[in-house]
């Protein structure tokens, strides 16, 4: 056999194995082609994890087979569990549903044990991907009496948060129960923007839990005119800015391995800092090619410009990652998982 024959053959049989690909490609072009995805972002407008929702609406259906229309709508609630519940249970499981939820929605149920009453399964929602590696740190204003982070477990701050399972809430929640911190934790604010607003009129003295990229989206030169300080960041490697600046991270202050260990699994949902789902059942074709979109989308350089002007990060994680970090987190072992549990519970600090 020559030489231009081999060849022959094995373009022939390349093809051949490129078209079961092709034709699943066209399938869901097809399905795609003049339809409308309606896109749930659990929070209100105006805050963080909606500037996200709606930069990544704005670009993803330019990356899916057939580009579809993308319609953001706002279903906020409970921290974002009534929007992964509604994509749960109620979206259509045709790939024309996707939800923008919060982390503490896909770590909530890990923590409340067998007991918990939710009406979603992490791991049975399929995760579209996150478009931030979220770092979150705890602020102070500059006349809080808290200066530095070993004043916190002497002298009590008053932060405000969100609702429980939301990291402005959690976080120093946290911080009390495994370090021994003294912040006093006022709930119920609707999101960072109330927040920022109620730290502006002195109502309160801080924020833990909250990324830089929305205290900088929102409050651009709060840190250089010096309105505020960054106490401490709470997450596992730090910012490589912070970390010249010599802010210190909270998990350098755990006691014992056990301690560590637990701080440790609470803040590897920041991995998942602006997560978006699918409803369980959505056809693998669809999946895949939603999945592809996103990522391309978190990549584009219009994106990317655009959120450079928004002052926001984009650090995105694949979906397939992310299914595999939620089903590796909700493996971990029972003694880490009850004493994480017992430390979101909040206590006020006597």
């Amino acid at each position: 056999m020559t030489r231009q024959v081999h060849r022959v053959i094995a373009v022939a049989t390349a093809l051949l194995a490129l078209a079961p690909a092709a034709a699943a490609q066209d399938a869901v072009a097809d399905f795609y082609r003049g339809k409308q995805i309606r896109f749930v972002i659990g929070a209100i407008t105006g805050g963080g994890n909606d500037s996200y929702a709606r930069l990544v609406a704005r670009y993803l259906g330019k990356y899916i087979p057939g580009q579809p229309a993308i319609l953001p709508v706002n279903m906020p609630g409970a921290s974002g569990r009534i929007s992964a519940a509604h994509i749960y249970a109620v979206a259509a499981k045709d790939g024309t549903a996707v939800g923008s939820t919060t982390p503490g929605v896909i770590t909530d149920p890990l923590w409340a044990g067998e007991g918990g009453k939710f009406n979603y399964d992490p791991v049975k929602l399929v995760h579209l991907g996150s478009a931030q590696f979220a770092t979150y740190n705890c602020y102070v204003r500059a006349d809080a009496p808290v200066k530095k982070f070993e004043d916190a477990f002497i002298t009590e701050l008053i932060v405000g948060a969100a609702q429980e399972g939301g990291s402005t809430r959690d976080a120093p929640v946290l911080l009390n129960n495994v370090l021994g911190t003294k912040f006093r934790v006022i709930s119920g604010y609707p999101g960072t923007r109330e927040i920022l607003v109620a730290i502006e009129r002195g109502e309160l003295q801080g924020v833990c839990g909250m990324g830089w990229d929305a205290m900088y989206s929102q409050r651009p030169d709060w840190l250089d005119k010096g309105v505020i300080r960054i106490l401490v960041q709470e997450n596992l490697n730090g910012s490589a800015i912070f970390n010249q600046m010599g802010v210190p991270k909270s998990v350098d202050f755990a006691k014992t391995p056990e301690d560590r260990a637990v701080i440790e699994l609470a803040y590897a949902q920041q991995a998942f800092g602006r997560p978006y789902i699918l409803p369980p059942g959505t056809p693998p074709d669809r999946v895949a090619a939603l999945r592809n979109a996103f990522m391309a989308a978190t990549r584009d350089e219009e994106l990317l410009a655009e959120a450079k002007k928004m002052r926001v990060e984009v650090r995105p994680l694949a979906g397939d990652d992310m299914q595999a970090l939620v089903t590796r987190i909700y493996a971990t072992p029972r003694a880490i998982v009850d004493r994480t549990r017992q430390a979101l519970i909040y206590r006020p600090p006597t």
